[in-house]
C-alpha cells in the first residue's frame, strides 16, 4: 500500500459523504486506503460511513466507544495505517485533498514530513485568526522545539516517522509538536484554507485552549521558571513597599493607619503569586497523574 489517509470524524453527517467521494476522486490514480476514525459521534455519521465503506474493502472504519478527542483519533489511525506514506487530514474539507499530490511529490524528493502551511484562512472569525496567530508565537517562545507557524495537523509523514510516533507512550498528545520533536527531514507546502462547507466547527475555544496548554506543558518547563521569577519580583516589590510603609509611619504618623499598607500589599502580592504558581504546578502534576494511571489513549468499539 503506497498511501494511507487518516480522517478523524465527529458528528459530520452533513458532509461525510462529500468528504468520502472527494477523497476517492482525488486519489483514484494512487494505491491508497482511507481510514476514518469515528470519534464517538452521536448523530448518523457512523451508519453513513458503514454504508459508504461497504463496497470498498481496502478502506477502514474505526469506531470509538465514546469521544476521546482529535489527537487520540489521529493516533488510532496511525496504529492501523499500513501505507508507506501516511496523510492526516480533517474531515470537513477545509483542508484541500488536492494538496496530497503535491505532498507526495515532496515525499518522493526525499522529505519525510511534508506539512501544510496556511497562507490564508477563509471563513474564520477575527478572534480565531488572532488566537491562532498568537498560539504559534507563544509556543515558539516558550518551548525548545521549532513548530512551523500557521500549520495544523494536515501533513504527510513517511512510514519511518509514523513508526516512531507509534512508539511514544504519552497520553496528553500534541501531535504537531511530537512530529517536530522526533526530527527527520521536513518541508512545507503553502495553501489557502477554505470555508467549512457544512456543519459547525468541533473545535471551540475550550478545546483550543486545552490543546495550547497540552502543547506548552508537553515540551517546556518555562512556565515553572516564569512563576519563580514572578515570585522573586513580587518579593522585591513587597520589600520596597515595606520600607515605604516604615518611612511613612515615622514621617507622617498622624495620617498613617498602622500596618494597613504593608498588610494589604503582602496579602495581594503573595496571594496572587501563590495562586498563579499553584495553577502552573497543578497543570504539570495533572499530566503526571494522567500518565501514571496508564489508561489506554482510546477504546475501540468496532473496527
Amino acid at each position: 500500500m503506497l498511501l494511507s489517509v487518516i480522517v478523524p470524524i465527529y458528528n459530520e453527517e452533513e458532509i461525510i459523504a462529500s468528504t468520502f467521494s472527494t477523497l476517492e476522486k482525488e486519489l483514484a490514480d494512487i494505491e491508497h486506503e482511507l481510514i476514518f476514525v469515528n470519534d464517538g459521534s452521536t448523530d448518523n455519521t457512523r451508519s453513513i460511513l458503514e454504508a459508504l465503506l461497504e463496497h470498498t474493502p481496502q478502506n477502514k472504519l474505526i469506531n470509538f466507544s465514546r469521544n476521546f478527542g482529535h489527537q487520540a483519533a489521529f493516533s488510532a489511525g496511525m496504529q492501523h495505517a499500513i501505507g508507506k506514506a501516511i496523510v492526516i487530514i480533517d474531515g470537513d474539507l477545509q483542508d484541500p485533498p488536492s494538496l496530497i499530490h503535491e505532498m507526495l511529490q515532496k515525499w518522493k524528493e526525499g522529505y519525510q514530513v511534508v506539512y501544510a502551511q496556511r497562507k490564508k484562512r477563509r471563513g474564520e472569525s477575527l478572534f480565531k485568526k488572532t488566537s491562532a496567530f498568537l498560539f504559534y508565537r507563544i509556543i515558539h517562545f516558550l518551548t525548545n522545539i521549532e513548530i512551523p507557524p500557521d500549520t495544523g495537523d494536515f501533513r504527510l509523514m513517511d512510514r519511518v516517522v509514523v513508526d516512531q510516533l507509534n512508539k511514544l507512550p504519552e497520553r496528553s498528545r500534541f501531535l504537531r509538536g511530537l512530529v517536530c520533536w522526533i526530527g527527520f527531514k521536513k518541508t512545507g507546502v503553502l495553501y489557502e484554507r477554505a470555508e467549512r462547507k457544512a456543519g459547525v466547527s468541533k473545535y471551540p475555544f475550550r478545546k483550543m485552549f486545552r490543546l495550547a496548554i497540552d502543547g506548552i506543558t508537553s515540551f517546556s518547563t518555562t512556565p515553572l521558571k516564569i512563576s519563580f521569577l514572578i515570585g522573586l519580583f513580587t518579593t522585591m516589590v513587597s520589600f520596597v513597599v515595606l520600607v515605604w510603609s516604615i518611612y511613612e509611619k515615622f514621617t507622617h504618623p498622624e495620617t498613617t493607619v498602622p500596618g494597613w499598607a504593608s498588610l494589604m500589599t503582602t496579602i495581594i502580592f503573595f496571594g496572587g503569586v501563590q495562586l498563579i504558581s499553584i495553577g502552573i504546578l497543578g497543570e504539570y502534576i495533572g499530566r503526571i497523574y494522567d500518565e501514571v494511571k496508564q489508561r489506554p489513549l482510546y477504546i475501540e468499539d468496532k473496527t
